[in-house]
């Protein structure tokens, strides 16, 4: 057991005043004479009244004690535990540059491929999954982890204009691996996402695959958006205009980092086939590795909080009794 705010427990000092108080208040209540012996009196035997008239203020004391217990904040202890488990070494590098607004997928690009890998990482429970963000240049947005529920926080605040505009998918790539080749599973995977032709960045996508394929690391291809032509908005003084732009995707240079890398290359002209890739990597092989898990904290002031408020009902039951009895 610990607690969160063990601070709180100085406010129990506040104690002795109360019961130096209550000790004087008690002496100046009662009016007392001098008698040459008390022999008449020990055959008395004390009331009820008596025999409880002290009950109440210790009942009070001990409410005061339970809620700053409470507010101390008891929890339980955290155990960490190292456990083996099976999974693969996965990184998805996704293109943010602004094309990722066109709406052939819906609502958007982006919001298409957000959405998809977010319902990926959910099913994937026993993978370290890092993300890889990249335009005009390249950062990590995550890297590789296990908990999944902070990578799919991440997720949702991925927004274009978070960097440079851009189309660096060679930048994208090499940092990706980067990010992976370090790993000790049998199976490490780089899922790249683009909508657009590598026109930023001073590594080759090629280059980068080469750099992929040197580590064993395998790498999935995905080109989005339409053939043709895809709905795209623009912001004007009268509001959003769409417009229809030509979708212009380089698929040679994709197709060739999935076949350098023993990947492979899709197009996905819409959110169902977007889809079918995360599918196709659940057929790669798993590994076991080892991963150390921790319980989290637990509340445990509930039972303090009950039994304070069952004294203090007790204490007010108590005080009205010991007025009605003579």
């Amino acid at each position: 057991m610990t607690f969160a705010h063990p601070y709180y427990f100085l406010l129990l000092l506040l104690l002795l005043p109360a019961i130096v108080w209550y000790v004087i208040k008690r002496k100046k209540r009662y009016a007392s004479i001098q008698v040459s012996n008390t022999f008449a009196f020990k055959g008395m035997k004390p009331s009820w009244k008596q025999a409880l008239q002290h009950l109440p203020f210790v009942l009070r004391c001990l409410v005061f004690a339970l809620v700053v217990l409470v507010l101390a904040r008891p929890q339980s202890i955290d155990s960490w535990q190292n456990t083996s488990t099976e999974g693969i070494d996965i990184v998805v590098s996704l293109d943010i540059s602004t094309s990722m607004l066109a709406e052939d997928l819906k609502p958007n690009r982006l919001e298409a491929a957000k959405s998809i890998a977010s319902a990926f990482v959910a099913d994937r429970h026993n993978d370290n999954i890092g993300l890889v963000l990249f335009a005009g240049e390249s950062f990590t947005q995550c890297p590789l982890t296990t908990d999944h529920a902070v990578l799919m926080n991440l997720f949702g605040s991925i927004q274009c204009g978070m960097i440079e505009d851009g189309t660096a998918i060679g930048l994208g790539l090499a940092n990706a691996v980067s990010r992976i080749k370090d790993s000790q599973a049998k199976s490490k995977v780089i899922i790249l996402l683009t909508d657009g032709t590598n026109n930023r960045g001073d590594i080759a996508p090629v280059t980068a695959a080469e750099l992929a394929k040197t580590f064993g690391i395998r790498v999935y291809t995905i080109g989005v958006g339409t053939k043709g032509k895809a709905p795209y908005p623009f912001h004007t003084a009268n509001g959003v205009v769409y417009q229809n732009i030509d979708v212009d995707i380089d698929e040679e240079p994709l197709k060739q980092i999935a076949s350098l890398t023993d990947g492979r290359y899709f197009r996905a002209t819409d959110n169902a086939t977007l889809a079918s890739v995360y599918q196709e990597i659940d057929k790669l092989e798993k590994t076991k590795m080892k991963v150390q898990e921790y319980s989290k904290r637990q509340e445990e002031f509930r039972p303090f909080a009950l039994a304070a408020f069952v004294l203090l009902l007790m204490e007010i039951l108590l005080r009205q009794l010991l007025r009605s009895l003579p």
